[in-house]
């Protein structure tokens, strides 16, 4: 009987392993029929029959060959723009706004009036300056007169020498106190000067930090302005090519966001590495196109040395779907390539892989290469 059961089990197991080899088998065979695995193969004899490798004559294509030409070779600093002259306007009281007389974004003329503070204490503050320095003025002229009295007294013999004396005091203490006071009044004149506000250049507010009823402190800045007119691009250089660069070097600066390119001239070199970036501050002045504005992102385009690089026309290439191609000649024939594209160049482009400088492609007249591209 325990044999009996014994092999029951046994076959059952048996039975078991063989289901599942079994439908092992069927798996993989369904996997190999649905990748083509049991599909007849093309013959390798069979000429390739895929529009962009078949061969076709050249006829009477306009053909043009690839060459090479000799580039400058560039290295880019990022930067940004900034005004070469740039002014923050501060306050020199403490007062309260009256009058804003502009807005961001404003051209203003050096000597406009920007902002005005509360001058009444200060023109009170003058008035009193001005009294004193009358009354000064008026002692001193009496001075003078006692003074010429007592000299013509003194030539007479009527006078004694000590009058004399402190007469000649009287005069001198005289214009010293209307010295000091014209120098309060041209003080108190000064100060009240700085309740006006004026621009200190022609140029553009970048930024108004105050309004009207806001009361301001000794040296809080309350507008800043620029010079829109001097702009100058501020790049990062690394030391490795700071030392190609030297001050009044023409060179290239680019605006990617207006897609804008500019020469201008290096005005100043930092002479003193950041220590974290190992970089040093190089600054471009020069004329710039219209629409630039302080803190738009620029590069800076540095020269290196000349390199070889491989050219095609530009109208010798076609775009098909994501693929630039050009038609080239092999064995008397045209051929369709894939080519790797870098710059232009002119009316050429870089190519970066695909072509070699001497071979022949096919180039099309512009309404002949839309045709071919739609």
């Amino acid at each position: 009987m325990t044999r009996f059961v014994a092999g029951s089990r046994a076959r059952r197991v048996v039975q078991g392993v063989l289901t599942g080899v079994a439908f092992i088998v069927v798996v993989v065979i369904l996997m190999m029929w649905l990748a083509g695995v049991f599909h007849p193969k093309v013959e390798d004899s069979l000429p390739i029959s895929e529009p962009g490798r078949a061969e076709r004559p050249v006829g009477d294509a306009v053909l043009v060959e690839v060459r090479t030409v000799r580039l400058p070779r560039t290295e880019s600093a990022v930067g940004t723009i900034r005004a070469v002259h740039e002014t923050a306007v501060a306050s020199k009281l403490l007062a309260k706004v009256v009058e804003v007389g502009v807005i961001a974004g404003q051209q203003v003329k050096e000597g406009d009036v920007l902002v005005r503070l509360d001058d009444a204490d200060l023109k009170a503050r003058l008035d009193q300056a001005e009294a004193a320095a009358d009354r000064a003025r008026a002692d001193r002229d009496q001075a003078r007169i006692e003074l010429s009295r007592v000299e013509q007294l003194h030539e007479q013999k009527a006078a004694a020498d000590i009058e004399l004396d402190r007469a000649r005091s009287t005069l001198k203490a005289a214009e010293a106190e209307l010295e000091r006071a014209e120098n309060a009044a041209q003080e108190a004149q000064t100060v009240l000067a700085y309740a006006t506000i004026r621009s200190p250049l022609t140029g553009v507010v970048v930024d108004k930090r105050v309004d009207v009823g806001d009361t301001v402190t000794p040296g809080q800045v309350l507008l800043t302005l620029y010079d829109p007119e001097r702009m100058q691009l501020v790049a990062s250089v690394r030391e490795s090519l700071a030392y190609r660069l030297k001050v009044g070097q023409t060179i290239d600066v680019g605006v990617e966001a207006l897609g804008k390119r500019c020469q201008g001239h290096i005005s100043e070199i930092v002479p003193q590495a950041e220590s974290t970036s190992r970089s040093f501050l190089v600054k471009v002045t020069g004329p710039c196109p219209e629409g630039i504005y302080s803190g738009m992102f620029g590069r800076l385009h540095i020269p290196l040395d000349e390199e070889e690089v491989v050219v095609v026309p530009a109208a010798a290439v076609r775009r098909i779907g994501q693929l630039d191609v050009v038609d080239v000649v092999e064995d008397g024939a045209l051929r369709r390539r894939a080519v790797q594209l870098g710059r232009h160049v002119g009316e050429y482009r870089e190519v970066l892989s695909g072509l070699r400088a001497g071979e022949q492609v096919v180039a099309l007249e512009p309404r002949e290469a839309a045709r071919e591209q739609g």
